[in-house]
């Protein structure tokens, strides 16, 4: 179905960067929508900085391929407030339905995991399952749709702001733990909040995502971007549409 959201998310995100250029303010929050399909192939991003700060930076950015607008974003960049308000009261790395938790990366085989669907954005990644049921073979373990586990980037990239977007979106939909039809799940919108970076930027993140909510077509999903030893890096929360096989 063309590049994939969080790939895109983060190819705009490097570009909003880029054009900014100021070091000391990191992406604290990136939204885009999704507006058309994209095709592989060359594309344009055209960032407008809309208001630049004592602290903080907005700024605007699309998508263009052959003339059309594929997506639309807005990202708030801000510097580091030393000496504020600071507590972390997030509940880390989540547990199993039966209560053990997760084990560490190098517990957790490499495997095929839908094997079925060739989709050549897993090509760039270290996927190590970990949590919930394989895509569209529901056993009942887990009630929820919850799904998660290791990832890391193939190529070694360090783990920054562009690698946390694309790792927004890079998991299994969690939806596909929960029923045995096979869909389609297209993002509409994407928003991810950066909240830090792993102490080892080399070292695999842990990925949480779940669907409370699917209804009308559409479903809400809810991730979680973790180092090692627990720590969120960042949040994600996205609309996607429901589709069939036969597509749209």
């Amino acid at each position: 179905m063309g590049p994939n959201g969080g790939y895109l998310a983060a190819t705009v995100l490097r570009a909003v960067l880029a054009e900014v250029d100021q070091p000391d303010r990191r992406a604290r929050s990136l939204t885009v929508h999704y507006l058309r399909r994209p095709a592989a192939g060359p594309a344009e991003v055209r960032v407008t900085v809309e208001r630049r700060g004592g602290s903080m930076t907005s700024a605007a950015a699309q998508l263009v391929q052959d003339g059309s607008v594929l997506a639309l974003a807005l990202v708030a960049l801000g510097a580091d407030r030393p000496g504020m308000l600071t507590f972390d009261d997030d509940h880390g790395l989540p547990a199993r339905p039966d209560g053990t938790p997760v084990p560490p990366p190098e517990q957790v085989p490499v495997v095929p995991v839908d094997p079925e669907r060739d989709i050549p954005m897993r090509r760039h990644f270290e996927i190590r399952w970990a949590l919930g049921d394989t895509p569209f073979h529901p056993s009942g373990a887990e009630p929820a749709a919850r799904s998660g586990g290791w990832l890391r980037l193939l190529d070694g990239d360090p783990v920054d702001d562009v690698v946390l977007a694309a790792m927004s979106d890079a998991w299994l939909p969690p939806v596909f733990s929960r029923t045995d039809q096979v869909v389609g799940v297209p993002t509409v919108d994407l928003t991810v909040h950066f909240r830090g970076r792993p102490e080892d930027p080399s070292d695999p993140c842990f990925v949480e995502f779940e669907s409370p909510v699917a209804a009308d077509g559409y479903l809400v999903e809810h991730g979680r971007i973790l180092d090692r030893r627990g720590r969120l890096l960042a949040e994600s929360r996205q609309l996607a549409a429901v589709l069939g096989t036969e597509g749209p």
